[in-house]
């Protein structure tokens, strides 16, 4: 008889408590990711077992939020993998032109860093005032985060070399306002966001989009997940809409590939070509 490990059993545990009484579903993420998180939370405050974890997630909203934001993925950067971004700026831009309005939705955008700049981009085009970038994220904290638009100014040099490798047009600095030992994002950039708590496990797509940037989440989920997260996206584009994913996630097994076209393999672009 096998006997199960007893931190795997308590994961079980915390996942059942999680949508049972919080209603987020954490059952067709990446166990061994997910494992590795909560494991990593528990060493940050204190506590011993995974098992600890279940009653204050049962009987403490503040703290459960606080776990979803300590087990959330927030590892993001300004024009993080700048060709990327190059692709974006030389092949999608063009396209996005032809478009009256223009719709790009940021789905699992953590603290925002790569919603600025897909924004920033779509400004020096000059294809920011008739675009509107919806940025949605599971954890309230990380949206926050995002919606205020402050970052580490320790972080910008790193951020202006991305820029600069991603074609951009100028200066890094005429986006952001220096203060203290943090910048702060132009107002011109968040006038065309909206911030928007979204679930890719429970909730539906919204909208028409011609551009979806889903980068680095899928590979945190299951089979199951990918497919409910890629059909999403699917529903949600436009007919000939674009798709980027991280450069480690593919289409290659999911059950929406044959409805896609590839653009660009290494940095993962790819248009929507059948419903």
């Amino acid at each position: 008889m096998n006997i199960p490990d007893r931190e795997d059993l308590e994961i079980d545990l915390l996942v059942q408590a999680m949508l049972s009484c919080r209603g987020h579903d954490f059952s067709h993420y990446s166990r061994a990711s997910l494992k590795r998180r909560v494991l990593h939370f528990l060493g940050m405050n204190g506590l011993a077992t995974i098992a600890d974890l279940i009653p204050r997630v049962i009987h403490d909203a503040s703290f459960f939020a606080s776990l979803l934001s300590g087990i959330s993925v927030n590892v993001t950067e300004m024009f993080r993998d700048p060709l990327v971004y190059l692709f974006f700026r030389k092949h999608v831009v063009p396209v996005l032109r032809t478009y009256p309005v223009i719709n790009v939705w940021h789905a699992g955008c953590a603290t925002g860093e790569e919603v600025y700049s897909s924004a920033i981009v779509l400004a020096e085009e000059g294809l920011l005032e008739r675009s509107r970038i919806y940025a949605t994220d599971i954890d309230d904290q990380s949206l926050e985060k995002a919606r205020e638009g402050i970052f580490p100014i320790r972080n910008m040099k790193d951020y202006t070399r991305n820029y600069q490798l991603a074609g951009g047009r100028g200066s890094l600095s005429d986006f952001y306002h220096s203060r203290y030992d943090c910048v702060i994002m132009d107002a011109s950039l968040n006038r065309h966001m909206v911030f928007s708590k979204h679930n890719l496990v429970s909730d539906s797509a919204f909208g028409e989009m011609q551009c979806v940037l889903c980068r680095n989440v899928l590979i945190y989920f299951d089979e199951v997940l990918q497919n409910r997260a890629l059909s999403l996206f699917a529903e949600a584009l436009a007919p000939r809409g674009f798709l980027c994913l991280g450069t480690k996630e593919s289409l290659a097994f999911s059950t929406v590939r044959d409805r896609f076209a590839v653009l660009d393999d290494p940095c993962k672009w790819f248009r929507f070509e059948r419903s």
